[in-house]
């Protein structure tokens, strides 16, 4: 009996847990992404691009409004001009005949007229009576022109606007006849040129259309009321063709108003298309980009950031953070392995130095012990003998003269043996053996007290507990110099020095309120920078295994902070 064969997997199956999932968490979003960004981007370039074609619309429509402006001011002017001349005098004939040029301007002739409305002269004029809305305009002539409202002659349909002037009430009147279309027409062909898709009319103050580009223009109620309530803007309608947007501006002497409607889509349709499948074309830039970041971040930068961290830390003398990895690419870590080996070589050199710096600073102190016993043992002590000895003198001589001498010699010699005390402790102080780092520090700030400018404070918190003469020495030492540093640089109007003695640690700190001062990068920019006394301070803590921490803010003020991590018995 034959045994059933297994059933084979489906063709494309096998993996169908991996794939669903890849598709699922990885290919589905990024699809969903492209298409909202393609979509979204469509519909932010459509609101954007409608935008724009709305804001040059509306400039083009101002420019042109302008210009229209300046001609209707023009002529204008040319009146003004005619009427004064005839106020002058000059024969009205003879005023028109001169004036042939302006025909181009007024194509529907010059007039003259009197008072009493008789025709004095006249030049291609072709309109048989006053009709009522020049006789309206000059019922209120003055010397300024003054334009009509619209008259349409009834012999041929054509629209005139009459512009009208006379110098005074006795005067001739002046009156130009034109042809609004011609002038917009003229006018607008030269700022527009010509556009199937966009119309361009002219209208006066009435409503009443002067001019349009389309002879099968419809009015839209709706868009007229928009366009004559402002001076100039753009308003978008729904028409049969689409969206439409529509841009005004007025016209200043007469009120008339300019307008350009045109369907926006039809301006920004490429782009739009375009724009439509920009996304979709830059996705695998986009992925690998992405994939290009996340490999920098990952391999360059923040291993970079990392051996910036650690190499500053090596500046302060931190010579174990340097030895962890940081990954990265090949080139950094050769770059590690060079900064570990220059540590190390560094660390070589630093132990000898620190040696050396040790053996010299503990033959100078040495030094300073034997002279300061010396002073102290013999040159004070000798010097009070003969204090005593000028006392004695004092009190058996009875010669007012010699004890005025006297006296003088005895406080002469009593602020020798001050100065002489205050060398002495300078050069060593001899109660830090014998008293501890507490009292010693304690005195230090006495004596700086009473020479110093400013307040000086001490503090001791925790039980003392006495270090090796070295380690109180260095101490003592730092903190001399960190005072010192204060009188003669802080301009501080206080100051402090604090000793806590905890379980662990033993710190030391000293702070003012002074001006602070630019605290260098690393301690190998001290020197330079002229900062010898915290050189001093570091190689000092340096010497004792001491951590320094010197912080310090312009304006505020400097806090020197020495913590010892073991404490010496």
């Amino acid at each position: 009996m034959k045994s059933k064969s297994p059933e084979l997997p489906i063709p494309g199956t096998r993996w169908r847990g991996l794939t669903l999932q890849l598709f699922a968490w990885v290919i589905l979003p990024v699809i969903l992404l492209l298409f909202i960004a393609t979509f979204g981007s469509f519909a932010l370039h459509q609101r954007e691009m409608k935008e724009m074609v709305g804001v040059l619309d509306e400039r083009a429509v101002r420019t042109a409004a302008s210009a229209l402006s300046e001609e209707l001011n023009s002529r204008a002017a040319a009146i003004e001009g005619l009427s004064l001349r005839a106020s002058d005098g000059h024969p009205a004939h003879h005023i028109l005949t001169t004036s042939s040029a302006l025909t181009t301007d007024f194509d529907g002739g010059l007039v003259i007229f009197s008072q009493n409305r008789d025709l004095l002269a006249e030049d291609h004029w072709s309109i048989p009576d006053i009709p009522p809305s020049l006789e309206e305009s000059i019922a209120k002539v003055s010397t300024e022109a003054s334009f009509s409202s619209l008259y349409v002659n009834p012999d041929n349909g054509e629209n005139i606007i009459f512009i009208v002037a006379a110098t005074s009430p006795d005067a001739p009147i002046v009156v130009g006849a034109f042809n609004p279309s011609v002038l917009a027409q003229n006018s607008l062909n030269k700022a527009f040129g010509e556009d199937e898709e966009a119309t361009i009319s002219l209208i006066d103050q009435d409503k009443q259309v002067l001019f349009t580009s389309q002879s099968d223009v419809q009015k839209n109620t709706s868009a007229l009321e928009a366009t004559m309530s402002g001076e100039s803007g753009s308003v978008y309608i729904q028409s049969d063709g689409g969206e439409h947007i529509i841009a005004y501006s007025s016209i200043s002497p007469l009120g008339w108003t300019l307008i350009l409607e045109e369907p926006w889509a039809a301006v920004a349709s490429a782009t739009l298309t375009t724009t439509l499948i920009t996304p979709l074309a830059l996705a695998p830039v986009l992925l690998l980009a992405l994939v290009a970041l996340w490999f920098g971040a990952r391999q360059i930068v923040q291993p970079l950031q990392n051996l910036e961290t650690r190499a500053r830390d090596l500046a302060w003398g931190d010579f174990n953070t340097i030895q962890k990895s940081v990954g990265g690419i090949e080139e950094i870590a050769q770059l590690q392995n060079t900064l570990i080996y220059l540590a190390e070589k560094v660390q070589t050199s630093q132990k000898g130095l620190r040696s050396y710096i040790a053996a010299i600073t503990t033959g100078q102190e040495d030094e300073r012990r034997r002279l300061a016993r010396d002073l102290h043992d013999e040159t004070i002590q000798s010097l009070i003998a003969l204090n005593q000895r000028i006392q004695l003198a004092e009190m058996n001589n009875k010669d007012g003269e010699m004890a005025t001498r006297l006296t003088e010699i005895e406080n002469f010699t009593q602020e020798t043996i001050r100065d002489l005390r205050r060398v002495t402790h300078a050069l060593r102080p001899l109660y830090l053996d014998d008293l501890g780092l507490v009292a010693a520090l304690d005195m230090l700030t006495q004596e700086m007290q009473d020479s110093a400018a400013i307040p000086l404070t001490f503090q001791h918190l925790g039980t003392e507990r006495r270090l090796s003469p070295e380690t109180e020495l260095a101490l003592y030492r730092m903190a001399q110099e960190g005072l010192n540093n204060i009188v003669r640089h802080a301009k501080a109007d206080k100051a402090s020095l604090s000793l806590v003695f905890s379980p662990d640690t033993i710190s030391l700190t000293i702070s003012d309120n002074g001006i602070g001062f630019t605290l260098p990068e690393s301690p190998a920019e001290f020197a330079p920078g002229g900062h010898f006394g915290l050189l001093g301070l570091y190689e000092r803590a340096e010497l004792i295994d001491a951590k320094l921490d010197i912080r310090s803010v312009k304006g505020e003020g400097t806090e020197l902070l020495v913590i010892l991590p073991s404490i010496e018995e």
